[in-house]
């Protein structure tokens, strides 16, 4: 079975699920760009136009990540970009562990089937799922080596694009540091 397949097989399976957020928000935001990429894009959770059009980083912290990504030489044909939450929580808040806990079993079968080499952790909340103990503000930029599923990928821990919006401080921090991921490829 093709990975295009495979994806929309996940996508109906989790359209069945009761999972949180799922009777407030829109649409399933699931995930796009390219199923054989070797880099994955791991964000929170899809914000109101995310929500509305059914997929990530689509509003202005997605135009600054693409942004991101050209000042890399990189393309959505490059990556694959999700969220660790798959619905738009309501009011935007950020998912409680128990919530993301319900998610989690389906990023493990995104991870999956996309394969990547490396899992670049926007922000805070993904990082929580790979190294719950660190702290994004002393992780940003550091790759680490991981073993997932029997096999060894790159994680790298970045501030969420959204934060460099906010304060832009971020900005050139996050510049820097997402010419670590040319390094790792």
């Amino acid at each position: 079975m093709n990975k295009s397949t495979q994806f929309n097989k996940l996508k109906k399976q989790i359209l069945k699920i009761n999972l949180p957020f799922q009777n407030t928000a829109h649409n399933l935001v699931l995930g796009r760009g390219n199923l054989n990429a070797q880099i994955l894009l791991l964000g929170e959770a899809p914000g109101k136009n995310e929500d509305l059009q059914g997929l990530p980083f689509v509003g202005n912290a997605g135009k600054f990540l693409d942004q991101l990504l050209s000042s890399v030489n990189l393309t959505e044909a490059d990556i694959f970009i999700s969220n660790i939450a798959f619905y738009r929580p309501p009011k935007n808040r950020q998912p409680t562990k128990k919530e993301l806990a319900e998610f989690l079993p389906f990023v493990k079968q995104l991870i999956q089937l996309i394969d990547p080499k490396i899992i670049v952790l926007l922000g805070r909340t993904p990082l929580s799922l790979f190294l719950p103990e660190q702290k994004i503000s002393e992780v940003h930029g550091k790759a680490k080596k991981i073993n997932w599923n029997n096999k060894e990928l790159f994680i790298l821990p970045l501030f969420h694009p959204a934060a460099a919006l906010y304060m832009r401080n971020l900005k050139p921090v996050l510049e820097k540091d997402f010419k670590e991921i040319r390094k790792i490829i």
